[in-house]
């Protein structure tokens, strides 16, 4: 979840907060609503978070059908509390479960999938594309496809699943992996890659990366890739350095190989391992907005 989105959800809690305690009625709800968004910020997920306020302003329109409902005189207005619960609970069922099982949008935060993706982009994951999964624990509960070679996949962070990673998909379960002179071998074969021209962008601090662009085969994609000269340097036990020593990488069974297509400015299954199938989120898809650069938007996800 983005800052500018966390900063958003942090202003529309206080508000509600504002006009419950102007109201004067049940503070001890305030006082909930204020752990929440604390414990939102500090430990849990956005996700998570937004469960959490589910529950809330079901119950207490549940509670109040249930139990208090029947008391009131008929005619008589619903407490400010009781409204705002009614008010709130479809809106956030709708959005939590778009979210959850649908389409989640997520922000570029990054070079690593330069060209494909730049620091900015606000993009769409398909959510359903790798299962319907449950929210929060994200099981699997109905199979209706996995990863294929070539997609552009969102997921768990393996280190800090708290954290989502974009890269793209490599390597299968069962695939053996070669990267020898920023060419993909995949079971013995080479894919295919062309360079195309010089690229050169904008770093933070205002400093130019001079790359090449290439275009590379995986599978039934066609997409751009950005390389330099030279290699990259790795801690010993990780992939990457047994893949610039010539060994071949095999993927584990429930399992995927992710590289942002920045080949030498993405931290990712070189550097961390393999994502395992439980971690998956979902593809990107669309581009549907970008501040910088309005072009852009309306582009789909290669």
């Amino acid at each position: 979840m983005t800052i500018e989105l966390k900063l958003l959800v942090f202003a529309a809690v206080c508000f509600v907060l504002l006009l419950l305690l102007k109201q004067k009625e049940y503070p001890f709800f305030g006082l909930v609503l204020s752990g929440l968004a604390a414990v939102y910020f500090s430990v849990i997920s956005f996700p998570m978070f937004m469960l959490l306020i589910l529950l809330l302003t079901g119950g207490i329109w549940l509670i109040d059908n249930l139990f208090y409902k029947k008391t009131r005189a008929v005619g008589a207005a619903d407490s400010t509390l009781l409204e705002y619960a009614k008010s709130f609970f479809p809106i956030i069922l709708v959005v939590f479960t778009i979210r959850s099982f649908l389409v989640e949008p997520f922000k570029i935060p990054s070079a690593s999938m330069m060209p494909t993706l730049i620091a900015g982009d606000y993009i769409l994951v398909n959510k359903y594309k790798y299962g319907i999964r449950l929210p929060i624990l994200n099981n699997t509960v109905f199979e209706i496809g996995h990863p294929q070679r070539g997609d552009v996949f969102v997921f768990h962070y393996p280190v800090d699943p708290k954290i989502d990673f974009i890269k793209r998909v490599v390597g299968l379960p069962g695939d053996k992996i070669q990267y020898q002179d920023k060419v993909l071998t995949i079971n013995g074969k080479k894919q295919e890659n062309v360079f195309l021209d010089n690229f050169d962008y904008a770093t933070d601090g205002a400093n130019i990366a001079q790359t090449h662009r290439h275009k590379e085969q995986l599978g039934g994609i066609s997409h751009d890739i950005l390389v330099v000269d030279g290699s990259n340097q790795y801690d010993p036990d990780m992939l990457g350095a047994k893949l610039a020593n010539g060994e071949t990488v095999t993927v584990p069974a429930g399992h995927y190989f992710g590289m942002g297509d920045n080949r030498d400015n993405s931290s990712d299954s070189r550097v961390w391992g393999f994502v395992p199938e439980q971690n998956l989120v979902g593809k990107a898809f669309f581009i549907w907005f970008n501040f910088g650069e309005m072009g852009r938007i309306g582009s789909k996800v290669q």
